[in-house]
């Protein structure tokens, strides 16, 4: 491969000469540490190349080696429970090797060479029989939550099987089977190689129509986002970004979480593996850590690591994806990720667009966001997998004409708007429901309608009314106060008090709070509206409005976040007592006028 020698450096960018065989994206080995660098401009012989490690006491004339391949990382057995960095080398191995810190030139591969898997063939393959990409040749049992499936990889080509998979144990480099294809006879183990800027390839897209159920309640009921969907939490500093990030890859009823700590604060990635070995899944009463990758590349990681481990975290997502899983990658945050592009860019010279970025800045975000989707997986058994991706915006001081925030806007179809008022309310999640939306409302009717309630989508439209109605109340009420309200308007406040500090609000440390499966939601839901629409009623009656605010149940409501999900017979009870205080009101009404 071409060699060259350093000319130029510039923090995280050098620049070589002599790389005349070079090509783009190309991985290079800089200096004897063999530092990892990726090529990313060709000028003549000169190659631009970002670093991945840090280039301190580099200088001219230092080496540069190509490698003849681009980045890539390994994907199969042992990737779940693991904790990498941007370029796929695994933080508990470096850290065997050389302690708290990661050293310069250490070269670790991503997955285990020594650890062995328990591998059960398919039955139904049997040798000399054609395949295709994606055929399931077997599977390994990875951890007590997930088989981990075998398949053809893209990497080769479809052929006849000359040597079946045979049940034993196994380490990843093994030959597991063999496809001859053009009269070539092509090895299969059980791990392959994929470039991570290229997305990996499927039969085709669907249009998702299942919810990611979240167990938050603001984000099922009022802002759903669907299996194979996209979504941004942006918000200022000390919003919460990072906590609903950690919600949703606790809670979220993906089979695989990939969580991508792109340039955010050390402790944060600590607080990940402090808690999920310790937090049990709902689903299946096993550790959360059991179907979690993690990918760190922290604050004081090098920058142009940062680019690396968002395509790192989306490839291996799509790699479960094509398992036929559902897979969430959780990306924190695409705002470092873009400063990171940001840095590059300025070193490269090149013309910046709006606050200095980079004018291919929208199209970066979107090529990241575009991979995302509920897809036909190769092979001949048309697996189905989704693959949704969730990332946090981080604009200086909440700005949301910031140009990560509105490139991010123009892809994604769910927004979900942080507030720091709510924040320091201590409403969490701090969600703005007046500012954030979904486009995923009419894809997942009809799953809401047919496995909860037909009410679903009626009692949603309500809800938000009344939230828009109190917005417009309040600017009313610090006007001219709150006696000179109407009966009718004192109640919708009254009930979106309720659907915002019963409802909306959860906490994160409440074992029968933190998590709220959907028949839960919807009779919380229920009852709230339902108390509304007879508060309603009884004021036509006459009822004087002191009686409604003082109905006892109205206790009960404030409390029902902590009924558990065994015991939702209690929501009719308090539906009875609506009924009963209500109508005892609209009574005793009659009887004072009588």
């Amino acid at each position: 491969m071409g060699a060259g020698r350093i000319i130029k450096v510039s923090g995280p960018l050098i620049v070589a000469e002599g790389m005349d065989e070079a090509r783009m994206f190309e991985v290079v080995k800089v200096s004897d540490r063999e530092l990892i660098g990726e090529i990313i401009e060709l000028h003549g012989d000169q190659a631009f190349i970002q670093v991945y490690e840090d280039t301190s006491g580099l200088g001219p004339g230092e080496k540069v080696e190509g490698t003849g391949q681009s980045l890539s990382i390994e994907l199969g057995p042992g990737l779940l429970t693991s904790i990498y960095d941007g370029i796929q080398r695994p933080l508990d191995e470096i850290y065997k090797q050389a302690g708290s810190y990661i050293t310069r030139g250490i070269n670790v591969p991503g997955l285990d060479r020594k650890r062995k898997f328990e591998f059960t063939p398919n039955g139904e393959i049997k040798e000399g029989q054609d395949v295709v990409v994606g055929d399931l040749l077997g599977k390994v049992r990875e951890t007590e939550l997930t088989d981990h499936l075998i398949m053809v990889p893209p990497t080769l080509k479809g052929g006849k099987l000359v040597k079946a998979p045979k049940a034993g144990t196994y380490v990843v480099e093994d030959v597991i089977a063999q496809i001859e294809a053009d009269g070539e006879v092509q090895d299969v183990r059980m791990y392959h190689k994929w470039p991570v800027r290229i997305p990996r390839p499927i039969a085709r897209k669907l249009v998702p129509d299942t919810p990611l159920v979240t167990g938050q309640r603001v984000i099922d009921t009022l802002f759903p986002i669907a299996k194979g969907g996209t979504a941004t939490v942006p918000g200022p500093f000390g919003a919460g970004k990072t906590v609903v990030q950690h919600q949703l890859a606790k809670w979220s009823d993906a089979n695989i979480i990939v969580y991508v700590g792109c340039g955010e604060r050390g402790n944060e990635m600590t607080d990940v593996l402090q808690e999920f070995p310790e937090l049990i899944d709902p689903a299946t009463n096993r550790p959360l850590m059991e179907r979690t990758v993690l990918i760190a590349n922290t604050s004081n990681m090098p920058v142009a690591a940062r680019e690396a481990s968002v395509y790192t975290g989306i490839t291996i997502a799509e790699y479960f994806r094509d398992m036929g899983h559902d897979v969430a990658v959780l990306a924190d945050s695409t705002s470092r990720w873009a400063e990171a592009m940001r840095e590059m860019s300025g070193r490269l010279e090149e013309m910046p667009g709006e606050e200095g970025y980079p004018a291919y800045l929208p199209s970066r975000i979107a090529d990241f966001y575009e991979r995302a989707g509920r897809t036909i997986c190769l092979g001949s058994d048309e697996r189905t997998g989704t693959l949704s991706v969730i990332g946090a915006v981080s604009p200086p001081g909440g700005d949301l004409s910031d140009p990560v925030v509105q490139a991010t806007l123009k892809v994604v179809k769910v927004f979900w708007a942080l507030e720091d008022t709510l924040a320091f309310k201590r409403h969490f999640p701090a969600i703005g429901w007046l500012t954030s939306y979904s486009l995923y409302h009419d894809n997942v009717a009809d799953y809401m309608r047919d496995e909860v309630s037909e009410q679903w989508q009626q009692l949603r439209v309500t809800a938000m009314g009344l939230l828009q109605k109190e917005g417009e109340l309040e600017e009313l009420v610090r006007l001219v106060g709150l006696d000179s309200l109407s009966d009718n308007d004192r109640i919708v406040l009254e009930t979106s008090k309720h659907i915002r500090e019963d409802f909306l609000h959860q906490s994160a440390f409440d074992p029968d709070d933190a998590y709220t499966r959907l028949e839960k939601q919807f009779r919380m839901f229920q009852v709230i509206i339902e108390l509304h629409r007879a508060c309603e009623r009884a004021l036509d009656k006459k009822v004087p409005l002191r009686r409604l605010l003082d109905l006892p149940v109205r206790e009960k409501i404030a409390r029902m976040s902590h009924i558990k999900e065994d015991d939702l017979g209690r929501f009719d009870e308090m539906l009875e007592d609506i009924k009963t205080q209500t109508a005892e009101s609209s009574v005793e009404a009659r009887n004072v006028e009588a």
